[in-house]
């Protein structure tokens, strides 16, 4: 159920404006006022746990004694687990991230050494290329991550940085982007991947300390990337287009100001009645089985579309309901974790899987890894 247009234009008029918090120049819904508390512990537990399973599991293994790097567990987990530490009082890695992080880093430094994790010859023609890039980029995106906070940027993730521009796509109609894993699994490793990691290496680079950004070294990969995102913007899933608006929040030139405001409009008129988003809605996904897909809110993308509304400012746009809109999100995602596990609800685009079994939760890896940032933010 979506909520009326009279509500809508409610909101986008100020009326259901709330008040409001400034912090760093970045306006957000007042944190009192979004819900119930939510279990940092109880998060931190569930990531750690599954990053213990996706470790020991024999499909994960690689060659050197080292472990795939997934989009759905382990690059969520390099994204939110270290936003867990102050709140949690820690002051040093978990084992499970130090196990993570010493793969990571031990096929960054021996890249030419390292196999790719698919090969032609078992998984069909390409598999190899599209494994490589997609390695290289996810690497990068892990490594830098972990480099939040520091002064500069540091050297295994320049290296990671190094491995994944090698492997940009310098010609053709791609230009700027890399070939990406696809198996015809959305959203990770299907045709509209390509994009949304594009955009995501896009805010790495963005986000990443020391000014990297701006080393003239790789102002030529900029360039492209940033012509790129601009160029396939309009044929992208909605959920593309929100990874390309944060982005946009480091390389203003990738959404003009009224790109931006469409697509704040669409999105917050998906918005289900009980406050979150389903991923449902911000695709044209099919699953392979022919089973119907679930409408429901889900934590993948409430959690996506609360973090990039908050980091790229939404509101500036002009939709001023936004953080009515915004608000709700949180006051969703306070209340839908699981009180037994930690973790958030989301389901598979491809099968009608049971999501009490390891494969099937990796929908919910990724949905709790961005609900905690997307948490994590309102307390900065």
């Amino acid at each position: 159920m979506k909520p009326n247009s009279r509500l809508f234009w409610m909101a986008l008029s100020g009326i259901l404006a709330l008040p409001v918090l400034c912090v760093g120049g970045r306006v957000r819904a007042a944190d009192k006022a979004a819900g119930p508390a939510w279990s940092a512990e109880a998060a931190a537990h569930y990531l750690d746990e599954r990053e213990v399973w996706w470790q020991g599991w024999d499909r994960a293994q690689k060659d050197h004694g080292t472990l795939c790097v997934s989009c759905h567990t382990q690059a969520s987990y390099a994204l939110a687990r270290p936003a867990l530490r102050g709140q949690l009082g820690e002051h040093e890695l978990t084992q499970q991230e130090q196990t993570m992080l010493a793969s990571i880093e031990k096929r960054v430094r021996e890249w030419k050494e390292m196999q790719p994790f698919y090969s032609d010859a078992v998984y069909g023609t390409g598999k190899e290329i599209e494994s490589r890039n997609a390695e290289s980029v996810l690497n990068a995106i892990i490594l830098a991550s972990y480099d939040a906070g520091e002064k500069d940027i540091s050297e295994r993730t320049r290296m990671a940085f190094g491995n994944a521009w090698a492997l940009q796509s310098k010609t053709g109609p791609d230009a700027g982007a890399w070939v990406w894993q696809n198996f015809d699994y959305a959203p990770w490793e299907s045709k509209e991947s390509q994009y949304h990691w594009a955009g995501m290496i896009a805010v790495a680079v963005g986000r990443a300390p020391g000014s990297y950004r701006d080393d003239p070294k790789i102002a030529e990969n900029l360039r492209l990337l940033m012509g790129f995102l601009r160029s396939h913007y309009e044929e992208q899933p909605l959920v593309n287009k929100i990874v390309a608006m944060w982005a946009g929040n480091y390389f203003p030139g990738v959404l003009t100001i009224e790109e931006k405001r469409i697509l704040v409009e669409r999105v917050n008129g998906l918005q289900h009645a009980d406050g979150g988003w389903s991923l449902t809605d911000l695709g044209t996904w099919k699953r392979r089985d022919n089973t119907p897909l679930e409408t429901h809110s889900d934590g993948y993308a409430t959690g996506f579309v609360v973090l990039v509304f908050e980091e790229a400012g939404a509101g500036e746009a002009g939709a001023k309901g936004m953080r009515e809109h915004e608000r709700e999100g949180v006051h969703w995602l306070r209340v839908h974790q699981d009180k037994t596990t930690g973790a958030w609800p989301a389901w598979s685009l491809n099968k009608n899987r049971d999501v009490k079994t390891p494969v099937g939760q990796f929908m919910s890896d990724a949905a709790t890894s961005y609900a905690v940032l997307a948490l994590e933010n309102l307390s900065k």
